[in-house]
């Protein structure tokens, strides 16, 4: 016996399943090693244990059997549609039941995301392990344990019958932020983060497709346009010569030189890093955290570390990188910048004369603001909490979020991409309110509608113009306040 707690059933009624072509029984994994992974897509730490769980699958293939449970923090994220979103956008391939109730939570007295739970060959709980593990040391245990039970003839390899979700997407796949290119002609043209395709995709301000960046296959690799890797980009920012590309998968911030094509790495080793580190380091070996946006003001690079709650600085000419903003502690906590409290930054606009930037703190569903003159300062202008969220209008103390993603800066306000949502918001400066963009209605052009599928990025594109990421529909809308019409600009 190797557990004292026999495992509660997983196959409950009402439940879905993901990824199988029907529900799964504990009876059903008898005979392997059993990983009951629990998580909610909203969380950057449950994101981080996907490729380790990818990599033990890989090294065991049917000898151990993962299975995910979705525990939902966010009301958007009951929704079995989002779910499915989700899987797709995050590679899961092994099969996932949804408990939007909690139901196997509390029945496996699960506490926090993630956390995994190890069921032996007999159906017995014998450990588990709250928070990211460590990959090496994971496979190894992973694996001794394997080993003795094959000694003793207690495994019983045999495949899982997998039905993955599929989700093409077509010219975009899911993409994540957009942002303008400058032109020395005064032309316009827009980068794109097709985070599905792991490319960088150049746009004329039409919607026509220019150039892509990358060869569509995850990785890591610097080289030419046509044969560099990425691993599912999130964020970017652009200059006249260069695009610079928050590489989330990658924990890395890369440059693409637009007159060869080329990508460099300046920051990042490509491994999860920890925390960032006060004094400075030498870029190139900075280890940085699921990087999700950037954002520009002369020679400094400012990035959202979202996997250590923390903003912080490329020096592009001195080539070190340094903590910005963020104890790394997660919460919402305002104060002078290096003590205050974030909580997976993911979206980044500055103001006008680049003295501000404001950041979407999405785990707490906040937009909030630093300083970066003078004293760096971080204060909160929506959002109360990490369980505090909604859907409210209003004065910036009662309006609410849900896990907004991108921001933009335009004419003196801050346009919020409020993902879990599915809309645009309005925080207007001058007045301390918060509005939608669409509140008096909008008349669809083509296809286009809203709710949007949890918009990812924002961009100010002229006098009445947004473009908007509409990221789980895979495509591209083009809002024109003033007119009052929502379009597709490009899918």
């Amino acid at each position: 016996m190797y557990g004292l707690t026999r495992a509660p059933e997983l196959d409950r009624p009402g439940l879905t399943w993901f990824n199988v072509e029907s529900p799964l029984g504990l009876a059903d994994l008898r005979g392997r090693l059993v990983i009951l992974d629990f998580w909610t897509f909203c969380c950057i730490n449950c994101l981080h244990v996907v490729p380790t769980l990818r990599r033990l699958e890989e090294r065991f293939p049917g000898e151990i059997a993962i299975i995910g449970v979705h525990s939902p923090k966010f009301s958007a994220e009951q929704d079995p549609e989002n779910l499915r979103h989700a899987i797709a956008r995050c590679g899961v391939n092994h099969p996932v039941v949804h408990d939007p109730d909690m139901i196997l939570w509390d029945a496996y007295c699960v506490k926090a995301w993630p956390t995994l739970v190890f069921v032996g060959p007999d159906g017995r709980i014998f450990g588990d392990m709250t928070g990211e593990p460590d990959a090496e040391r994971l496979l190894a245990g992973v694996g001794a344990m394997l080993c003795g039970w094959r000694e003793q003839g207690l495994i019983a390899p045999a495949p899982l019958a997998l039905r993955p979700v599929e989700e093409t997407g077509g010219a975009l796949r899911f993409p994540g932020k957009i942002k303008p290119l400058p032109r020395a002609d005064g032309g316009r043209q827009w980068a794109i983060a097709d985070s599905g395709h792991h490319q960088i995709v150049l746009f004329d301000d039409a919607g026509g497709e220019i150039r892509r960046f990358g060869s569509g296959r995850r990785g890591f690799m610097d080289c030419e346009a046509e044969t560099s890797r990425f691993d599912s980009p999130q964020g970017l920012i652009c200059r006249e010569d260069a695009i610079f590309v928050a590489d989330t998968g990658n924990h890395a911030i890369r440059r693409i030189d637009l007159a060869s094509g080329r990508t460099v790495t300046l920051a990042g080793t490509g491994k999860r890093g920890c925390a960032l580190k006060n004094g400075g380091t030498p870029a190139a070996e900075a280890e940085l955290a699921s990087v999700w946006d950037l954002e520009l003001v002369g020679e400094r690079l400012f990035f959202a570390n979202s996997g250590t709650h923390q903003l912080g600085e490329l020096d592009l000419a001195a080539h070190t990188v340094r903590p910005l903003a963020g104890s790394s502690a997660e919460d919402i906590e305002d104060g002078p910048a290096l003590k205050a409290r974030l909580a997976q930054p993911s979206g980044l606009a500055r103001n006008g004369d680049g003295r501000i930037l404001y950041f979407a703190d999405s785990e707490t569903s906040a937009v909030r603001r630093l300083s970066l003159d003078g004293t760096p300062t971080v204060e909160t202008l929506v959002g109360a909490g990490l369980f505090d969220f909604g859907d409210a209008n209003g004065p910036f103390g009662e309006a609410r979020f849900q896990h907004p993603l991108g921001l933009a800066w335009c004419d003196g306000q801050v346009i919020v991409a409020d993902s879990y949502n599915g809309k645009l918001r309005i925080l207007d400066l001058d007045h301390g309110q918060v509005r939608d963009v669409e509140e008096n209605g909008f008349d669809c052009a083509d296809d286009a509608r809203l709710p949007a599928g949890e918009p990812a990025g924002v961009a100010a594109a002229g006098p009445g113009r947004l473009l908007m990421t509409d990221t789980n529909n895979h495509r591209v809308l083009e809002v024109l306040t003033e007119e009052r019409v929502l379009r597709t600009w490009t899918r």
